[in-house]
């Protein structure tokens, strides 16, 4: 996966984060524990999206292109 993908599906994660918080002002708070459900979610998409975030170097394309010594 280069950095342009990783940018592209955490895009795609916030715009479906955002629909999702948008389709809650529909739903009454309290109905069927939905909200704790939602709050959960919530904050293990926010998790997934941080460690990918802070995983960026490794999905670099950037390959070491000067000669490398040996001993």
């Amino acid at each position: 996966m280069s950095s342009y993908q990783l940018d592209t599906r955490l895009s795609d994660v916030d715009k479906a984060m955002r629909l999702l918080r948008e389709s809650m002002r529909g739903i009454p708070i309290r109905f069927a524990g939905f909200k704790k459900e939602h709050d959960r979610l919530a904050r293990s998409v926010a998790g997934a999206a941080v460690l990918l975030e802070c995983a960026r170097p490794a999905f670099t394309n950037k390959q070491g292109k000067g000669k490398t010594k040996t001993p």
